[in-house]
């Protein structure tokens, strides 16, 4: 039988200090790579909700070319979306720094960049602030005091009088900040031609009467998130009949100010057959599918996203 005998250690008091420099004390910094900065200019992009601006863009430049009769300029054209990318990307951000204490409870929302801490509160204000005043600074430049004047309107309106206000007080939010997802179209239409007619207008109440189908549809879905958050949409606090009325309402009215567009431009504007084809054909499509989702209300069904909506919000 073999023993094995320990070294015995010298005590602690017989071993050497050796003094250490405060520097020697704090963790080496990591190196930022690649990824990290990567990571970043990805929670700066998702601040602005880029697929709702690609959206509000998608209204601005056919309205711009119904105002010039053809092609407007190139250069003016690309002045107004980039001051309208801008610009939207602003009031995006501060509705985001606004909104992050609703953010973080609903699920739909609970990955955007201030819950998840990807971007600080302070940051994500003060990028919002910067992009919107390079946004009208652009637009007072090189467009004229009209279209600079609706581009700060609609964004003082909608993280102001919308997001701090209508939002959180009212079921009638979704109708009145439909204003700002219908104002692209009046600012392309004044940065060509200096005023507003009435064929603007006409275009102004397509994509306002459209956000509301389109949003109910979110909201009916999103239920349970929008209550959680204590957040009055029309389906959370109306019974699903009053928000099917409104969802065939807001469809036909869609639909009666496309085809009024066709009169108002056929002879300014140049406004031919295919437009009064093109307008009857969509709208019997999106009536179709504003009767097939208040079907699947009544009955019950989940809400799945359709012609109603593309599940893009400004909510």
């Amino acid at each position: 039988m073999s023993t094995i005998t320990e070294r015995p250690h010298p005590p602690a008091t017989a071993r050497p200090l050796v003094p250490v420099a405060p520097r020697d004390l704090v963790p080496p910094r990591r190196r930022v790579g690649v990824a990290d900065v990567v990571a970043v200019v990805k929670a700066y992009v998702a601040l602005t909700k880029p697929r709702i601006v690609e959206l509000l863009l998608v209204t601005t430049v056919p309205a711009m070319m119904l105002a010039a009769g053809g092609v407007p300029s190139l250069w003016l054209v690309a002045v107004v979306l980039v001051g309208g990318s801008l610009a939207a990307g602003a009031a995006n951000a501060l509705n985001c720094y606004i909104d992050r204490d609703i953010d973080q409870v609903m699920k739909r929302t609970s990955r955007r960049p201030l819950p998840a801490h990807r971007v600080s509160p302070r940051s994500a204000l003060a990028f919002g602030l910067v992009l919107g005043v390079v946004s009208v600074s652009l637009m007072a430049a090189f467009t004229n005091w009209l279209a600079t004047g609706l581009t700060l309107a609609a964004i003082v309106y909608y993280d102001v009088v919308y997001t701090l206000w209508l939002k959180r007080s009212t079921p009638a939010n979704t109708f009145w900040g439909g204003v700002c997802g219908a104002a692209p179209v009046l600012i392309g239409w004044a940065a060509v031609t200096g005023g507003l007619s009435t064929t603007a207008w006409a275009l102004f109440a397509v994509v306002f009467f459209w956000q509301m189908p389109h949003f109910y549809a979110l909201a009916i879905r999103f239920r349970a998130d929008y209550a959680r958050a204590g957040i009055p949409m029309l389906p959370v606090v109306a019974s699903q009949r009053r928000v099917n009325v409104e969802i065939l309402l807001f469809s036909w009215l869609t639909v009666a100010a496309s085809v009024a567009v066709w009169p108002l431009g056929q002879d300014a504007f140049g406004l031919g057959p295919i437009y009064g084809l093109t307008a009857l054909v969509t709208g019997v499509l999106l009536l179709r599918e504003a009767y097939a989702l208040v079907g699947r209300a009544r009955r019950g069904s989940r809400c799945a996203p359709c012609a109603c909506s593309t599940g893009r919000s400004h909510i």
